[in-house]
Parts: C-alpha cells; sequence; structure tokens
C-alpha cells in the first residue's frame, strides 16, 4: 500500500534508432508482448496486462524518453503537481504522454529526466507468453548529483529509504511495501536499468538459456543482493539499457522502518554468493535522450 503521493513505478519508454530489434529483443528474450502499435510508438506489456509497462518510440538515437509513476489517485496527481511547479522543474506536458491512460502530466526533473505522473491506466487484452514476467517492477538511476536526486525523490514524490550503501554512494527508495521502486548510485547520469519480477531462480537460468541461443549472454548474475534479498539476473538490452529480472524481493510493512546502512566496502549488500569485477556492470547504461520524441 502506498503511504505518499505516488503508489508504484508504470512504465519506462525509451527512444531506439532500431525499433524493431529492440521489439524483437524483448518479445523473445524477456517476454513481453505487443498491446498497441501508432504511429512511432511501440506499447508491451507483461502477464500484468497493461496497456504499456515498456515503451519503445523510433528516434535517430537511442536514449530514455521518460520513466511512468502512478500517482496515488487525483490527490496525489494534483499534489505532485503543486510540487513540480513550485519546485521550479519544466513542465512537458499538461496531458497524459500517451493512449490509455485517464489522466497525468510530464515534466523534465533532475539531471534531465522525465517523468510522467498519471493514473488511471487501461488494461489490456493479451495472451501472456510463456516466458513473460509478472510485471514491471523498478529502475536504477546513476545520476552524476546524487543528493540531489535524492532530495528530488524523497521531497517531491514522497519517496522513502530503504538502504543507504556508503557515504553518498547509493540509495534503495520505495514508494509502496516492496522493497525499492527505485535505485540511486552516483554515476555518469544515466539509467543504468529496468526492472521486472519473474516467480523463481528458475526463471533467471531460462533467461540466460535464451540468451545464449541468440547469441548473447547475462551481463551478471544470478546473485542474491544483500539489501533487497532479492535474486537477480542481468543483461544488456538492444538500446544500451540494461534489463534485470528478479524474484524474491523484500516487502516492508512497516512503514517507518529505518534505513538499513551498509558500509560500501562491504560487497554483500550487492552480491552474498559471490564477488563479481563491477566495471563491465557499471559500465552500460543508457542517457536520457538529447531530444525528446513525443509519440504520435
Amino acid at each position: 500500500m502506498a503511504f505518499g503521493a505516488i503508489s508504484e513505478i508504470g512504465y519506462v519508454s525509451l527512444q531506439s534508432k532500431d525499433i524493431e530489434h529492440a521489439i524483437r529483443h524483448a518479445r523473445d528474450i524477456l517476454g513481453l508482448t505487443e498491446t498497441h502499435r501508432s504511429g512511432n510508438a511501440v506499447y508491451l506489456s507483461s502477464r500484468a496486462r497493461r496497456h504499456h509497462e515498456l515503451v519503445y518510440l523510433d528516434s535517430p538515437e537511442d536514449g530514455v524518453g521518460h520513466i511512468g509513476l502512478v500517482a496515488a489517485g487525483k490527490a496525489g496527481l494534483d499534489l505532485v503537481r503543486t510540487r513540480v511547479i513550485e519546485a521550479g522543474y519544466p513542465l512537458l506536458s499538461e496531458v497524459p504522454l500517451h493512449p490509455g491512460v485517464a489522466d497525468g502530466f510530464a515534466f523534465i526533473g533532475p539531471e534531465n529526466f522525465v517523468f510522467e505522473i498519471y493514473i488511471g491506466l487501461e488494461d489490456a487484452s493479451l495472451v501472456p507468453s510463456g516466458h513473460a514476467p509478472d510485471r514491471f517492477g523498478h529502475v536504477n538511476l546513476h545520476p552524476q548529483n546524487l543528493q540531489a536526486m535524492l532530495a528530488f525523490f524523497r521531497d517531491v514524490l514522497d519517496f522513502r529509504i530503504s538502504d543507504i550503501i556508503g557515504d553518498d554512494f547509493a540509495y534503495f527508495l520505495r514508494c509502496n511495501a516492496e522493497h525499492h521502486g527505485v535505485a540511486l548510485m552516483k554515476g555518469k547520469g544515466w539509467m543504468h536499468h529496468h526492472a521486472w519480477q519473474v516467480q523463481s531462480i528458475a526463471e533467471l537460468g531460462k533467461v540466460g538459456d535464451r540468451l545464449h541461443d541468440s547469441g548473447s549472454r547475462l551481463l551478471m548474475g544470478p546473485v542474491r543482493h544483500g539489501a533487497g534479498h532479492n535474486m537477480a539476473a542481468y543483461y544488456v538490452e538492444p538500446t544500451g539499457a540494461v534489463v534485470e529480472l528478479y524474484a524474491d524481493m523484500e516487502w516492508i510493512l512497516d512503514d517507518d522502518r529505518p534505513p538499513v546502512v551498509w558500509p560500501q566496502d562491504d560487497r554483500a549488500w550487492a552480491t552474498k554468493w559471490s564477488i563479481y569485477d563491477f566495471s563491465e556492470f557499471r559500465s552500460h547504461g543508457l542517457f536520457p535522450a538529447r531530444e525528446h520524441i513525443a509519440a504520435v
């Protein structure tokens, strides 16, 4: 249950210079199903059967289009709109960016990430693929100014801190009982990954098999994270963004639970089962698009 203005993470849209390749990859490897296609935009969903959880926009270059956050009803939507205006973030649109949405608005947030806050997303009628994930779960952002991004999510959007890693290195943030809907890690100013919940660790092995059969490989995993407790596996999609599949995420039922604090050099916060060289893992990501392309 939500405790603030945002109730859940809704979707991510990515601008792609090879949209058909990106769609095939999302279908064949991740297991999403196309729900709608209009002009330059293609909409996909998981077993959650929503109008969209992942949107690809045809574009001259790859980039993060925007991140969709579901408001806690009309009151939450209006509250965030007021806070965004008062904080001076530029409004991009006073109406929803995509079809299938009852109400919403979009704005340019810290470090040029675009956010859409919305309510009333339609359900989709679809037959999920046999390897579809359960739902879209979270995003992992690597802002250059970590404290400014943290303040934005905490003060404007009402996220709470679940775990703290080191001194000004990383924060895991929640807007409901799931351990994190957003993870922030100091970095290059890009989105590192978008993440999808699956049913068990067996699904993490199966995505490794699908990648191998397609001539690719996992970037990392399966692993057991300390922060969040979830098991996870990662790979790189055609846009350059990383995709995470995860299972067994911690749920925090005490809204006021204090954050768990991890020393940065205690690698168990990231991987409890083995030690990885994170230099390759952190070398992948997708910057916010330099030019916003609207869905038509």
